[in-house]
């Protein structure tokens, strides 16, 4: 991996991506675009409740195929930002908003987004991530580590369950 990457892989179709920072404006515009036909295009989320004033604090995340597709996005709150969303946890981070493609699903990019917002939060000095999981996706979670903590609840009408895993 290069300077600067936190995750790769190749999808089934021989495509290879990276997962890096979102660094510049471009980055940026490129995770929004990915959530957006996620969350609220597939999903039904609606857009006032996707975009929201921490996404300014957080580090962002994504995942673009070797022509600069974005692919999936993601993104890390920590300090101030994460105090609420992990239950007031000193040390831990919150992953949010992990997006994937509808094309590129089934192809590790979940789970390279997970694996480079794990090492972003240790670069950080994090020493746990917690996030909440749409509870279809707790099987995903399980398998990189995560465990389930607490009871179920909805988050913009979808049920949820967090998770935390130490990195």
């Amino acid at each position: 991996m290069s300077a600067g990457t936190l995750a790769g892989g190749t999808l089934p179709d021989g495509t290879a991506y990276v997962v890096r920072r979102a660094e510049s404006d471009e980055d940026r515009a490129a995770c929004f675009l990915v959530r957006k036909e996620v969350f609220v295009q597939e999903q039904g989320v609606p857009e006032d409740l996707e975009y929201d004033a921490l996404d300014a604090e957080a580090a962002h995340v994504l995942a673009l195929a070797e022509d600069g597709t974005p692919l999936g996005a993601g993104r890390l709150l920590h300090g101030e930002a994460a105090w609420e969303p992990t239950g007031h946890t000193a040390g831990a981070g919150s992953l949010g908003r992990l997006a994937v493609r509808g094309a590129a699903r089934g192809g590790g990019v979940g789970a390279a987004l997970v694996t480079g917002i794990e090492r972003l939060a240790a670069g950080l000095g994090l020493t746990s991530v917690d996030l909440h999981a749409q509870t279809h996706a707790l099987g995903f979670y399980e398998r990189l580590g995560y465990v389930a903590y607490g009871g179920t609840y909805l988050e913009a009408g979808i049920e949820h369950r967090a998770m935390r895993k130490a990195v």
